[in-house]
């Protein structure tokens, strides 16, 4: 039974007598259970709320979604799509948003040489996180994650330029920010661990009036990491009034300061076109002076209004600041580098050559969407519609190293496979820092219609319009260059429902990626008699991708759990290459990927929760390009394209023993896969298992215990041309949580 076969809805005055529960099952027992205790009421023109949209904290299973803008239900979007819960996050300590990412079926990560987040869907490139979300609005790629915050993350797997504009050619990840409840209920967490981590982290939601409510995530996190320390502050308020009436506000504000060492990259060693991982991964060889500095603080203004016809309008206006500053060691073998293991002993020298970067980006945001549903030429129609509009403007300087950071420069700063964290410093000696200037700006309109074709057959037609422009200066003023495109991105699909239970879709959507995006400009050179001028990136068309796809999905378990599985095709056909014979670039080059897409969350029966996703890539090729496959150098025409492991994915699973213990484990997977620029050479596929057991005193506090990487596994997280980053050692972590 839905909200609005209920009637109104009135929420209790008090709900002293709920305090021990979940927030989110005493939101439940406010909308339901009021409904049963109280006389017919409303809340001056409140707008009653479907039920599905009241989900638990404690859930693995999420039935309704932002990801495809607005709230729809996963079955009614015709993409993949997989959701990590406030809950699975929580079991799995997931305290890092890469950590989420990491247990992301079909997500790969390249080791890239400025060390931001270059992280691959489907073997596609997100653009330095360029098709990552804050509540639907993009987020900037200059700072590290944390998950205190996050309500929940989606991930829309396959081409959404119809609902996000440029990018988005393998998918999109969207962080959900917690927002304030009507209800008192507030969670407090101590987490202790190996590498001398601490971290407490509190959730406080004060309900401060009929219809208003004030909630604080706060998070303050401390550890030595064996050498490669990190400290993190975090806080986000958001206060909310008029939840639920015709007219809802709120005001959130962010803030995250992350400031630390990099444990940066370790040398691989090749053998037999294998590549192997090298060092213990807790090991840290930077210099004490190394550091990776990241803010993020942003300001959200929220307004919906719900219409008298079952519509809503949704506004945000964001404005916010990143910073990243990166100042880290590279290590590698001093002299002839080893071809095995039993080469290495604790004696080996290790190099390390400074690389720095920094910036900073300002960038202001609105977006508004709408949703309705009404009926027109005898079918249903559900119509979302939006326009937004961002605009960016970033200073950076990808090359600010440090040259007193150079062992082959200063002898001292040699260390060994023996003497990590060995204590040893750089002065930092670099000029004052010259940016490079960037600054875009694009507005996007958007229409989607899911028509109701029959009571069991549904078609799904949109399309956007993006306007995108984009500016770019060199430190010195001498090369300035800009672009400007304008884009059409449609989405079709037909969705088959022949029973509330089940969901079959066919759908096909496009997307691309503009030459000047993500600040991927190139300089063009003026040329001259002999040398002969470049064109510039900023001048090469956006390339263009499309994605089909075929799947089902099915409510299993009496609804407990929900069930996708689908078939993907996903081509990109007018790569950027350059050009081998007049230097600039061509859009002459095409790959693509084909596979099959799993997701399966929630309860198998009450006491025992799954979560469930995998990504299987048989077929991916690069069809064509400007390089020969050929030698040992990077993927050319014919190669599977680098970091596209066949097989990939996560499984989580827990059990109530009893009414007081839970037990819970879990296993990350990644095939073998290449890195980009080493089509000769493969890194071996990996398995790390986790486990967890959780005890329960009473219905307010419980105390946990997580062990990661139970076997403590040396693997290769990320990838690039002669070094990795390794995946994390083994972690036991012990956490207590109380609610009141």
């Amino acid at each position: 039974m839905t909200a609005a076969e209920l009637g109104p809805v009135a929420f209790p005055a008090s709900t002293s007598d709920k305090a021990l529960l979940p927030l989110g099952a005493l939101m439940l027992a406010a909308s339901v259970g009021s409904w049963a205790q109280a006389p017919e009421a409303t809340l001056g023109t409140v707008t009653v709320r479907d039920a599905l949209e009241v989900q638990s904290k404690d859930t693995l299973l999420i039935k309704q979604t932002t990801v495809g803008k607005g709230k729809q239900d996963i079955k009614d979007i015709p993409q993949s799509v997989t959701v990590f819960t406030e809950r699975l996050m929580n079991d799995r300590n997931q305290d890092d948003f890469r950590e989420v990412l990491r247990t992301t079926a079909g997500v790969t990560f390249q080791a890239g040489e400025t060390g931001e987040e270059d992280v691959r869907l489907r073997g596609f490139s997100l653009g330095q996180a360029g098709d990552i979300y804050v509540d639907g609005m993009k987020d900037a790629p200059l700072y590290e994650r944390d998950t205190f915050n996050n309500d929940r993350v989606e991930v829309l797997k396959g081409s959404a330029s119809m609902l996000f504009g440029k990018g988005s050619t393998g998918g999109v990840v969207n962080q959900v920010n917690k927002a304030p409840l009507l209800i008192d209920q507030h969670e407090i967490s101590y987490t202790l661990g190996t590498g001398k981590y601490n971290r407490a982290q509190g959730d406080f939601n004060f309900k401060t009036g009929e219809n208003a409510a004030l909630r604080v995530n706060a998070m303050i996190h401390d550890a030595d990491n064996y050498g490669a320390k990190q400290e993190k502050r975090g806080i986000a308020p958001t206060f909310a009034w008029g939840i639920g009436t015709r007219d809802e506000f709120s005001v959130g504000l962010y803030y995250l300061d992350i400031k630390g060492r990099p444990n940066y990259n370790s040398p691989w060693i090749a053998s037999n076109g294998k590549i192997i991982p090298t060092l213990p991964a807790k090991n840290y060889y930077g210099l004490n002076s190394d550091h990776l500095n990241t803010s993020s603080q942003y300001l959200t203004l929220g307004h919906i209004h719900r219409f008298d016809d079952g519509g809503e309008l949704q506004t945000r206006l964001r404005h916010g600041k990143y910073e990243r500053d990166l100042l880290a060691s590279v290590i590698g073998f001093s002299g002839t580098r080893p071809t095995s293991l039993d080469q290495i002993t604790s004696a080996t020298p290790l190099t390390r050559t400074s690389k720095g970067r920094i910036g900073e980006s300002t960038m202001t945001q609105i977006q508004s969407d709408y949703t309705n549903e009404f009926n027109w030429g005898g079918n249903k129609h559900k119509i979302i519609a939006g326009v937004d509009y961002y605009h960016d403007d970033a200073d950076r300087n990808a090359n600010y190293a440090n040259a007193a950071g150079n062992s082959s420069a200063n002898p001292s700063l040699l260390t060994s496979v023996g003497s990590p964290n060995n204590g040893a410093s750089a002065p930092d000696n670099r000029a004052p820092v010259a940016f490079n200037t960037f600054k875009a700006q694009n507005i996007g309109l958007y229409l989607q219609d899911t028509m109701s074709l029959t009571s069991t057959v549904k078609l799904v037609g949109g399309l956007r319009y993006d306007q995108f422009k984009a500016s770019y200066r060199n430190a010195t003023g001498a090369l300035r260059d800009s672009t400007s495109e304008g884009l059409w991105s449609p989405r079709v699909g037909a969705i088959f429902q022949p029973d509330e239970l089940t969901s079959y879709y066919v759908s096909f959507g496009t997307s691309y990626n503009t030459s000047g995006d993500t600040y991927q400009f190139s300089n063009p050179t003026a040329g001259s008699a002999t040398t002969p001028s470049t064109e510039s990136l900023a001048n090469t068309p956006p390339e263009k991708s499309r994605n089909f796809e075929v799947g089902g999905k099915w409510e299993l378990f009496e609804q407990r759990a929900l069930l996708g599985v689908a078939a993907f095709y996903s081509e990109k056909f007018n790569e950027r290459n350059t050009d081998p014979d007049n230097p600039g670039y061509l859009l002459s080059g095409k790959r693509h990927a084909a596979g099959m897409e799993f997701n399966l969350a929630g309860h198998i029966t009450p006491k025992w929760d799954i979560f469930y996703n995998h990504t299987w890539i048989p077929e991916a090729e690069i069809d064509r390009s400007t390089l020969a496959a050929t030698g040992t150098g990077a993927q050319g025409r014919g190669d599977r394209p680098a970091l596209t492991p066949k097989h990939s994915g996560s499984v989580w699973s827990t059990y109530a023993v009893t009414p007081k213990l839970r037990l819970g484990a879990g296993l990350t997977y990644r095939g073998k896969q290449s890195p980009e620029g080493s089509r000769a050479l493969v890194a071996s596929g990996f398995a790390t298992i986790d486990a967890m057991a959780e005890y329960t005193f009473d219905q307010k506090t419980s105390l946990k215990l997580n062990v990661t990487n139970l076997s403590d596994k040396l693997y290769a997280d990320s990838l690039y041309r002669g070094f990795y980053t390794a995946g994390a050692a083994r972690t036991v972590q012990l956490t207590v949580k109380t609610r009141f």
